[in-house]
């Protein structure tokens, strides 16, 4: 599968598969930014990219910014359309009770890129009875 990609900026970096095998690609800020604590910000990628036909690019959180510093990206996983043409930007949120530096090149979030089946709407009066039905949030316990 190939992904197309075009640096918007001379200094943007290309996302990077780190290891042969990983699922995600990192993308990189093009930018300097303070994320104060408790807030989010918008970082920009300095990239567009052009996807495949019949796919998606998820936008999702890396472990150690979570881990290490409460940083995650606040509509995990973020959705690229196919169609989109604009700089890929993540929307980063500080959950920590300090302010956090996103500094220029950093690796701020991966790049997933997934198959969308192509799905038909049907209209029905009923949908199939199951054993679970409509027990929702919570009801298969938690131990």
């Amino acid at each position: 599968m190939e992904l197309r990609i075009k640096r918007m900026h001379d200094d943007a970096k290309m996302p990077l598969q780190a290891r042969a095998g990983d699922a995600g690609m990192d993308l990189f800020s093009v930018e300097e930014q303070v994320i104060p604590a408790k807030a989010w910000r918008l970082v920009k990628t300095g990239l567009q990219i052009e996807l495949p036909a019949g796919t998606e690019g998820q936008v999702r959180p890396r472990s150690g910014l979570a881990l290490k510093h409460g940083i995650t990206v606040l509509n995990s996983p973020g959705t690229i359309d196919e169609g989109y043409r604009g700089e890929v930007g993540v929307v980063l949120i500080n959950h920590s009770d300090v302010d956090f530096t996103v500094e220029k090149h950093m690796r701020i979030a991966q790049l997933v890129v997934q198959l969308v089946p192509q799905v038909t709407l049907v209209e029905v009066s009923d949908v199939t009875e199951t054993e679970r039905g409509a027990q929702g949030f919570g009801s298969s316990g938690v131990k």
